[in-house]
């Protein structure tokens, strides 16, 4: 069973009806769910995920002081670490009686501001470039059981995703770096003779084009040892998962770093057409570095368009 599904079937059989019977006047103003740092809040959770901060938990989300008072909270982090401490063969964590911070009473405010640095998810264009996107998808990701306020949802739509000019910012700074890593740096480097270099261009290649496809399909990149499994579940582009695989698990003797600057030509070539279909760009041509100004572009805010083209990156 997935964590989440375990988190929703605990709070459905324990949760829900000591908040009900002990808290009814709380119910329109929390927040209930499973959301933030941890595999199981994005489902990518198995066998090995067990092995560290993985219990039957869920988050009560509540307003700040001035809605809910400190003396409310502390009774409602009691009750909570009152619940049973196993369920379905699965131990809660005993190391903090109120859930420690990914389970047990969250303050709203302190889990947005902690992933995207805003109370409220209200952020600026700029505010966007410095949010590691990681985070982003923490903030948006699992699942919320009960919202009797609303505000929590409210929230994370505001968050979905970034605004397009931050996506357009991005999105040329990673094809940029693509046409420099992949299409010129590591042909350098493999004529030097410099592997151990050559097989950084191409990690470097990789990391832009994952972001890349990420940004295409418009959904966060999540943290790296998720990435090219959120990737396999894409709409757009999922099935650049192989090759860009390849790219960074292969050697790079002659023949097979021409293989490989094949491939990254063949990578290009397909970002490329998604980038024309969406109307992002109409560079002629196979240069990663011509779509990429392209891109930039067409970024609406003219400060934001004349900052450098890597400045969001």
């Amino acid at each position: 069973m997935k964590g989440i599904e375990l988190s929703e079937r605990f709070y459905l059989e324990y949760g829900e009806p000591m908040l009900q019977e002990s808290f009814p006047s709380l119910m329109p103003l929390i927040a209930v769910g499973l959301a933030g740092s941890g595999s199981e809040c994005f489902g990518y959770d198995d066998g090995i995920s067990r092995d560290h901060d993985f219990e039957a938990g869920f988050c009560i989300f509540i307003p700040d002081e001035d809605v809910i008072d400190s003396r409310t909270c502390f009774a409602l982090e009691r009750a909570y670490s009152k619940l049973p401490k196993e369920f379905m063969g699965v131990k809660r964590s005993v190391i903090d009686p109120v859930g420690g911070n990914r389970h047990g009473v969250i303050r709203m405010s302190d889990f947005f501001k902690s992933k995207v640095g805003s109370q409220d998810g209200e952020l600026s264009l700029k505010d966007w470039f410095f949010i590691p996107e990681q985070s982003a998808a923490e903030a948006t990701n699992g699942k919320v059981f009960f919202d009797g306020l609303g505000k929590f949802t409210a929230i994370r739509e505001r968050l979905a995703y970034m605004p397009e000019d931050a996506r357009l910012k991005k999105l040329a700074g990673n094809l940029l770096l693509m046409g420099q890593s992949g299409q010129y740096n590591y042909g350098r480097c493999i004529a030097r003779g410099e592997t151990a270099a050559a097989q950084l261009a191409m990690a470097e290649f990789v990391k832009s084009a994952l972001n890349t496809v990420f940004m295409l399909n418009k959904r966060y990149t999540p943290y790296y040892k998720w990435s090219f499994r959120a990737l396999r579940e894409l709409t757009t582009l999922s099935e650049l998962s192989e090759p860009l695989e390849y790219l960074i698990s292969s050697g790079n003797t002659p023949e097979l770093s021409a293989k490989k600057q094949r491939a990254v030509e063949s990578i290009i070539s397909d970002i490329v057409l998604v980038l024309k279909e969406q109307g992002l760009t109409d560079f002629e041509g196979n240069e990663a570095e011509g779509h990429a100004y392209s891109v930039n572009g067409r970024i609406v805010d003219h400060e934001v368009r004349n900052l450098h083209i890597l400045y969001a990156v």
